[in-house]
């Protein structure tokens, strides 16, 4: 059973809604530059027990602090923070195993080793991707970018594709309706 208090609230958070989505700004994405909303904040609102006149909120979702990683520099950080979580615990294992004075201690140390090498190649493949990514889509804003570089190329490719279409479209306007000139 809806009552009049209960419809205005609602009211009034549809309203508030509308306010914040439109209020949103423009952010730069990672993907070679488009323009994407900022996600507005969201207020769920909840009717308040009958006869109070106030409502609570249920939900309130404010902006991301930081923008979120690219795709490839994410999955590489993901297989080193797994890779790292499994060469802590074989070296927890290699320890204990140590102590209690098992067959398992050497094997488990060399593997450590060898787990401790691949760890540090995870972590410097997340370096090295992320550097590689900034470079290949313009994050680096110096002149001798390579992303500045191509998309310079990728300009002059448009415009040269802009330039034959345009001389396409004008011979067949020039030539259209006539079958000779003899």
């Amino acid at each position: 059973m809806n009552t009049k208090s209960d419809t205005e609230t609602a009211t009034k958070a549809g309203k508030k809604a509308q306010a914040r989505a439109g209020r949103g700004g423009a952010d730069r994405d990672g993907d070679g530059g488009a323009a994407t909303r900022a996600p507005a904040e969201v207020e769920v609102e909840l009717p308040a027990p009958r006869g109070t006149g106030l409502s609570r909120r249920l939900w309130v979702e404010e902006p991301a602090i930081r923008r979120r990683m690219p795709d490839p520099v994410r999955t590489a950080a993901v297989r080193a923070v797994i890779i790292a979580s499994l060469t802590l615990m074989q070296a927890m294992v290699a320890f204990f195993s140590t102590l209690a004075g098992s067959w398992l201690a050497f094997p488990m140390v060399l593997s450590s080793v060898a787990s401790t090498v691949v760890a540090t190649w995870g972590v410097l493949d997340v370096w090295v991707t992320r550097q590689v990514w900034n470079q290949r889509n313009g994050v680096v804003s110096v002149p001798s970018s390579t992303a500045r570089q191509l998309r310079r190329e990728r300009r002059r490719a448009r415009r040269t594709a802009r330039a034959a279409e345009r001389d396409g479209a004008r011979i067949r306007r020039r030539g259209a309706g006539r079958l000779s000139e003899a």
